[in-house]
């Protein structure tokens, strides 16, 4: 993924579409370099986070709130969880990256169509998660608003691992 700052200028739909692919990018930027023992290693116990597990979340995050949420497709099973359990995503003790990026791509790019076909950011679809509707908008903040907070995250995980800091 190419990491480009959001736009100084331009609309609401362009800037939020901006800023949440800012986020993915970063989010990738961060496992940059790393085989696959590093991206599994846990950097602070008792926590199991690693950077694997936080693009698992985030490829269940976004099949969330695109695929379910928004594409209205309720049924759609989570991909580590036969529960529905986010946080199962976390364990990634048997994971490859292969497989976490190939499915957090996919599901990125899925995101992406639901975001370019919707008419309006007004569009709305029912989260059961919040038993209520929420727009386009609101989705693609909360979005935004998942990526920086776990971003901050993979930076301290990323420079328990090799050292690595900034942007």
């Amino acid at each position: 993924m190419e990491r480009t700052g959001p736009p100084l200028t331009g609309d609401e739909r362009e800037t939020l579409r901006a800023y949440l692919d800012f986020h993915r990018s970063t989010l990738a930027m961060k496992c940059e370099g790393l085989g696959d023992e590093d991206l599994r290693r846990q950097a602070s116990a008792p926590s199991t986070l690693s950077l694997l597990g936080l693009v698992r979340h985030m490829a269940e995050v976004e099949r969330h709130w695109f695929r379910r949420t928004m594409g209205g497709a309720h049924d759609v099973p989570h991909l580590w969880s036969d529960k529905g359990d986010f946080q199962a995503a976390y364990d990634a003790s048997g994971a490859t990256r292969a497989e976490a990026f190939a499915a957090w791509e996919a599901e990125v790019e899925h995101s992406r169509s639901v975001e370019a076909a919707a008419h309006s950011l007004d569009v709305t679809a029912y989260a059961r998660r919040w038993e209520a509707d929420v727009s386009l908008r609101v989705v693609m903040l909360h979005m935004i608003h998942e990526y920086a907070r776990h971003n901050g995250h993979a930076d301290f995980l990323r420079e328990a691992i090799d050292g690595v800091v900034g942007a």
